[in-house]
């Protein structure tokens, strides 16, 4: 009697172009059907921007002081609160497992809907940012694609902290929940409402291990440097590199279904 050898399933490589690009065109041929969430994401930072510079109408500096650091705090929320969201709907559908049944690595999955929310991510920076300078006259001394630059990390940083804390949430409320968590801690000791040198030494240490505090950080040094600084430099490596990191856990804690 003869048996035929079983075949074993080879497991997808951790990483496909076309895979991925795939489920980011998938991603956005589904975001086009959700206007609001397209408004959420494209409108709301340039409407907050609006509304801070005449907020400070009588106070132009003020303005000026704050609102490169908000530049980069606006797009790292909305893009947290859309990526986290829209994550947990596809889980919660269904969506997810389906995917993963098929030859689809985490891996490509995770990096398309990056690539998607990344993509939605340089049109927001760029709407923000060329309102705030050429339209809203936000005075900065180096150069606005610089600002254009750590708006768009900042986003994308918030994409990746959306999509590794979707797979803790069970709801769309409790996605919403962790923003109290992962965003306001870091926006208090960011060094937005006072410089992070003249805070308590614990709490500067914990500023020091927080991303959103660089992100602030590279846009002051715009603010106030002509030419690109090394601490620049080191600013946007940092937020880049917090963001491949957390996009990396979010792909090792991704779950099929919600529990």
């Amino acid at each position: 009697m003869t048996t035929t050898p079983t075949r074993t399933a080879t497991p997808p490589r951790a990483l496909n172009a076309s895979r991925t690009t795939a489920t980011a065109a998938r991603v956005l041929r589904q975001l086009t059907h959700d206007p609001r969430t397209i408004a959420l994401l494209v409108l709301i930072p340039c409407v907050m921007l609006f509304l801070l510079r005449y907020v400070f109408d009588g106070s132009p500096r003020t303005f000026d002081g704050i609102g490169a650091s908000l530049l980069g705090i606006f797009p790292l929320i909305t893009m947290f609160l859309v990526t986290s969201i829209a994550t947990l709907r596809e889980r919660t559908s269904g969506t997810l497992e389906r995917l993963l049944a098929m030859p689809l690595g985490k891996g490509d999955l995770i990096a398309g809907y990056a690539l998607a929310f990344g993509t939605l991510a340089i049109i927001q920076s760029a709407l923000a940012t060329g309102l705030a300078v050429w339209f809203l006259g936000l005075d900065v001394t180096g150069s606005p694609w610089l600002l254009l630059l750590v708006a768009l990390l900042d986003a994308l940083l918030g994409t990746a902290l959306g999509l590794f804390v979707s797979a803790f949430a069970a709801s769309e409320f409790q996605a919403v929940q962790f923003m109290p968590a992962v965003i306001f801690p870091q926006l208090l000791l960011c060094g937005l409402f006072t410089p992070r040198d003249e805070m308590h030494p614990t709490l500067e240490a914990i500023s020091d291990v927080l991303p959103m505090s660089y992100a602030v950080d590279g846009m002051n040094e715009v603010l106030r440097h002509t030419d690109m600084t090394a601490t620049f430099v080191r600013d946007v490596l940092i937020v880049a590199g917090c963001a491949l990191l957390v996009l990396i856990l979010g792909a090792a804690t991704l779950r099929r279904r919600t529990a």
